[in-house]
């Protein structure tokens, strides 16, 4: 079978087709720059940056203006402070204009200035975490509500520079060295590396034996099928909760019936012992997705050639041999795809676990662990590190697949 490719001359032709090409295939560039490749790059970015949640926003100068009573004396109370504690605002200061009804009558810090009715002050440089008070008496012209209305409709306008961290060119390996300090990152890894592997074939071998079940016509197979596609499609949030309410140790129905049968003495905690909590998690995982698995195999199955199995049984073979020499070799490429899929899909998984157990008694994942540095711990910069982390392991595990398993099932 001869194989279509892409013009390769210099001629007129050649190239108006080149033009034509990619400029149908601009729109998806485009998209994909947009979707995938600018927060990929954005990631890689943070994840050198020592930035933490309150870091995202830029340091600025905050001034809160009131009118206040000390004793019989009023007072203008401006409360001037860094919204950073770490970072230093230069020029700093700000600008504000007294309504007609206030008149200043004490002195103004050293660092303001009053030219008719606007104070202009310049703190210079502000350190991080810088706060200051200055209270100023002043004389009320009629009442103080309404002196205090006009002075709270003006309010001080603020100015200063100050370096954002997430735009400046320092760069850090701080948060690549938290990550990998310790033997917490590859316990992590091992949980991770169980949770994808042991939950990826668990899920092919289940979905392979219930395509074989249902590859047979009788009656009923129609309605089964459909049960069988429940775990999949079902919300994850009520089928977690259901799990999660099955196998209470105080009052789930799965102990109270290892009980009765006298299998267990005492009431299991399902989720939150090590290791059952792990390979409770994974059994979910399994449970969960094997529908997928066995809707593609049963379709690939289904487009098999009857005529080699006549042909097998004239000769005598049996079931196995008829599955192991016929069938699978057919299967080879689809599960190969299913195996890509899963490992992928499985390695970034997130809400099943977090849904079931949070992390906790030893299932704390990669994907969980992204979540409790960025949002938990509020160290943005940790999260994405262990996000490029899980990044480098998939491109590792796919370079390995293409390489190797994808020629040997030509794909």
């Amino acid at each position: 079978m001869s194989m279509s490719s892409p013009p390769t001359g210099r001629g007129a032709l050649a190239k108006g087709e080149a033009r034509l090409a990619w400029s149908l295939l601009a729109p998806t560039i485009a998209i994909i720059t947009l979707v995938v490749v600018l927060p990929l790059l954005s990631i890689f970015w943070i994840s050198f940056k020592p930035v933490k949640l309150a870091d995202l926003r830029p340091a600025q100068v905050v001034v809160k203006e009131s009118l206040r009573t000390r004793g019989d004396i009023p007072q203008l109370d401006y409360r001037i402070r860094n919204s950073s504690r770490d970072n230093i605002i230069a020029n700093a200061g700000f600008s504000d204009t007294l309504p007609d009804s206030v008149t200043l009558l004490g002195e103004l810090p050293p660092q303001c200035q009053l030219t008719g009715r606007d104070i202009n002050c310049d703190f210079g440089d502000l350190e991080g975490g810088f706060s200051e008070r200055y209270r100023i008496d002043v004389s009320i012209a009629g009442d103080m509500d309404t002196a205090e209305e006009a002075l709270e409709g003006s309010e001080p306008k603020a100015f200063g520079k100050a370096d954002h961290i997430l735009t400046n060119s320092k760069f850090s390996l701080e948060n690549f060295v938290r990550v990998f300090d310790g033997d917490e990152f590859m316990n992590v890894l091992w949980v991770t590396l169980f949770y994808t592997v042991v939950g990826t074939i668990g899920a092919l071998v289940v979905g392979l034996f219930a395509a074989l079940l249902l590859n047979k016509s009788f009656k009923g197979q129609g309605l089964l099928r459909g049960l069988y596609l429940f775990p999949y499609v079902a919300p994850v949030i009520a089928v977690a909760f259901t799990w999660v309410t099955l196998f209470d140790p105080f009052s789930g129905s799965a102990n109270a019936l290892l009980i009765q049968m006298g299998v267990s003495e005492g009431a299991i905690n399902f989720f939150g012992e090590r290791p059952l909590a792990l390979i409770t998690v994974t059994v979910f995982e399994i449970w969960r997705y094997f529908p997928l698995s066995f809707l593609f195999i049963l379709a690939r199955m289904q487009s098999i050639d009857t005529d080699m199995y006549e042909a097998a049984d004239m000769d005598g073979a049996s079931p196995f041999q008829k599955f192991w020499y016929l069938s699978m070799p057919q299967l080879l490429g689809i599960l190969s795809v299913l195996f890509l899929l899963r490992f992928i899909w499985t390695f970034n998984k997130f809400d099943d676990i977090f849904l079931l157990t949070g992390g906790n008694a030893g299932t704390r994942t990669l994907t969980v662990n992204v979540y409790e540095q960025a949002f938990a711990i509020s160290n943005i910069g940790a999260g994405a590190a262990v996000a490029v982390v899980i990044f480098c392991c998939l491109l590792t595990f796919s370079f390995f697949f293409f390489r190797y398993i994808s020629q040997e099932e030509g794909l």
